[in-house]
C-alpha cells in the first residue's frame, strides 16, 4: 500500500490525508485499499471523519464516503469541515450521539476524562478512555473503562451493593460502590484500606464489595461469573 492516503485516529474518529498530487482515481483505490484492510480493526464504531490535504468537491467527498461505506462497517456520523463554527456544531452532534442513553443497557463515554472533570449518569457506563486523577465517574450502576483509572469513581449510587467497578488499569484514588467507600492505600501509614495485591501490574482489575468491605481482583472467568448483572 502507498502513502497517497493516511489515517489517522482523532478524538471523535479519524482524519484521512489525501495527497495533492495524486489523482482522485488512485486517491479512491488506495482508500478501498486500506479499509478493507482495516475493517475488522474498525469494527462498526460510529465515527466522525475529516479529509485534510486537498479540497474535495461534493461529488468526491460523497466518492470517499461510499467507498468507507463499502469496504468497513464504519458508520460515518458527521463530516468535520475545517471551519471551528461548524466542526463544533458536528462534534457536539456527536457527542449526543455517543452518549445516547439506554435504560436498560446503560452509556457510552467516548473520550478521556481530565482534572476537574465529572460524568454522572443514571444507569451503567462504559468509559472508552481514561479516567486521570482530580476526575469523577458517578453511576447508578456499574463502571467499566476500557483504560487508566486514577480517579474517583461512585458505582451503584441507586443503593445496589451488587455494582462493581472494572477497568483496564484500575489504581483510582477512592472507589465507592453502594455505602461502602473505600481509599487508596495511605503510604505513610501503611494502611490498605481496601484489600488489593501488594504487587501493581498494568491488567484488567474489578472491585466489588463482599460484606463491608471492597475486594480489587484480576478479571478471570471466575469473577466475572460470580458478579450480578
Amino acid at each position: 500500500m502507498g502513502n497517497a492516503v493516511m489515517i489517522k485516529g482523532t478524538t471523535y474518529g479519524f482524519s484521512i490525508f489525501l495527497d495533492e498530487a495524486t489523482g482522485f482515481p488512485e486517491l479512491c483505490a488506495e482508500l478501498s485499499e486500506k479499509f478493507t484492510a482495516s475493517a475488522k480493526f474498525f469494527g462498526s464504531a460510529q465515527m466522525a471523519v475529516s479529509f485534510e490535504g486537498r479540497k474535495l468537491s461534493n461529488q468526491e467527498q460523497r466518492e470517499m464516503l461510499r467507498i468507507i461505506s463499502e469496504c468497513s462497517d464504519v458508520k460515518i456520523v458527521c463530516v468535520i469541515e475545517h471551519n471551528s463554527e461548524t466542526e463544533e456544531l458536528h462534534k457536539r452532534s456527536l457527542e449526543e450521539r455517543l452518549m445516547a442513553i439506554d435504560e436498560t443497557t446503560g452509556q457510552f463515554y467516548k473520550g478521556n476524562l481530565r482534572s476537574g472533570q465529572s460524568l454522572e449518569v443514571a444507569s451503567s457506563v462504559i468509559v472508552i478512555g481514561d479516567v486521570n486523577q482530580g476526575a469523577s465517574v458517578t453511576a447508578g450502576g456499574n463502571i467499566i473503562v476500557l483504560g487508566s483509572l486514577l480517579g474517583t469513581v461512585y458505582a451503584g449510587a441507586n443503593g445496589n451493593p451488587d455494582c462493581f467497578v472494572l477497568a483496564f488499569d484500575l489504581d483510582p484514588v477512592q472507589i465507592r460502590i453502594a455505602d461502602t467507600i473505600a481509599r487508596a492505600p495511605d503510604k505513610e501509614q501503611g494502611k490498605m484500606l481496601w484489600k488489593r495485591e501488594k504487587e501493581k501490574s498494568k491488567e484488567p482489575k474489578i472491585a466489588f464489595r463482599s460484606g463491608e468491605s471492597i475486594f480489587i481482583e484480576p478479571v478471570s472467568r471466575t469473577v466475572l461469573n460470580d458478579i450480578k448483572l
